[in-house]
């Protein structure tokens, strides 16, 4: 049996209504010294030996004491006899007896309704034990659900948690990704600007030699045009990049959407080689040409001009190497590629 249990049936034992096995087994738990259950028997050992002198003493009627007197007649009295000692190897004292052993217990009054007094108050040791005992089991069961329940919540509140750090952890890859890429293209930005400032000032330069051959008279040229395109907020630029044909060859693409001219402006470029010329691509779903040109012995720049109606819809530009007039589609090696 469990303490549970034991403790339990302290109060039939103290009231006499346990069977052997039942009353040994707690004698036995008792004698192990188990200091609770030695005060909860006192207790209840201490209740029912006062219910008896709560209840009212009944006087006899007068005739109780002649009747019995006549039934008793001149029979002599009976002889007592000694009580029965039981052998000392008795394995378990009887109900109340263990009480006796550790608390003797005052002896009440006499009375004659000491019989019905006891049975009331084992009826009210066995009530309250038997609620104490359902109080206890109730409160155990109410406990251990708790317990469940806030180990669920616990559970869910872990698996929640996992989820928002996974969750944080993609979003904080997301950000630096997109860091990095903004830090490239403001790279790229910052070097365009640099390129574009210093083919302003080669145009400035190309200009002035230009005024001083025509005797310092200034003349409107496509440089100057291109110039003031520079300056303009709301142009299109794209930069060209040299390939392992020109790696020192750069170009700008540059497109007025109110003229759908596109200025393409060449730099360091190689000579074209007798009967070929260099042909500019607008590439959308297939290449489209948009122009041809030349570099001839001793030239380091070239400026294209051509109208280019649906340049914001091509993916991207190149210059290419072709025979002499151009071809429908590319033929020979790349020189410049766009770099978006």
């Amino acid at each position: 049996m469990t303490h549970e249990e034991l403790e339990a049936s302290v109060p039939l034992y103290a009231a006499g209504a346990l069977d052997r096995a039942e009353r040994q087994a707690l004698e036995a738990h008792l004698l192990s010294g188990c200091s609770a259950c030695h005060a909860a028997l006192k207790d209840y050992q201490s209740v029912a030996a006062l219910l008896p002198l709560s209840l009212s003493p009944v006087k006899p009627p007068p005739s109780l004491k002649s009747k019995i007197m006549a039934e008793r007649g001149t029979a002599p009295l009976p002889v007592e006899t000694p009580p029965k000692v039981e052998p000392a190897s008795r394995q378990s004292l009887e109900p109340g007896e263990w009480m006796d052993h550790l608390f003797p217990p005052v002896a009440p009054a006499k009375s004659s309704t000491l019989p019905w007094a006891l049975s009331l108050g084992t009826v009210l040791v066995v009530v309250v034990g038997g609620y104490l005992a359902w109080d206890i089991s109730t409160q155990r069961s109410t406990d251990t659900s708790n317990i469940q329940q806030l180990e669920t919540s616990l559970q869910e509140k872990s698996t929640a948690l996992a989820a928002v750090q996974r969750e944080a952890s993609e979003q904080a890859k997301v950000l630096e990704e997109l860091r990095n890429e903004l830090q490239k293209r403001t790279n790229e930005a910052a070097e365009t600007k640099e390129h574009l400032t210093q083919r302003e000032a080669e145009l400035e330069e190309t200009r002035a030699q230009l005024a001083q051959r025509n005797g310092g008279r200034t003349v409107a040229t496509p440089q100057d045009e291109l110039a003031t395109l520079l300056r303009s907020p709301n142009v299109k630029a794209v930069s060209l990049a040299g390939s392992d044909m020109a790696k020192q060859g750069v170009g700008f693409l540059l497109f007025d959407s109110r003229t759908q001219n596109a200025w393409l402006y060449s730099v360091n470029l190689p000579e074209c080689p007798a009967g070929t010329t260099y042909q500019l691509w607008a590439v959308y779903d297939k290449p489209m040409s948009v122009g041809t040109f030349r570099m001839n012995a001793g030239e380091t720049s070239h400026l294209l001009v051509k109208k280019v109606p649906g340049f914001t819809d091509a993916k991207t530009f190149a210059v290419s190497l072709e025979p002499s007039g151009g071809r429908p589609q590319p033929t020979g090696p790349m020189y410049l590629l766009s770099r978006s």
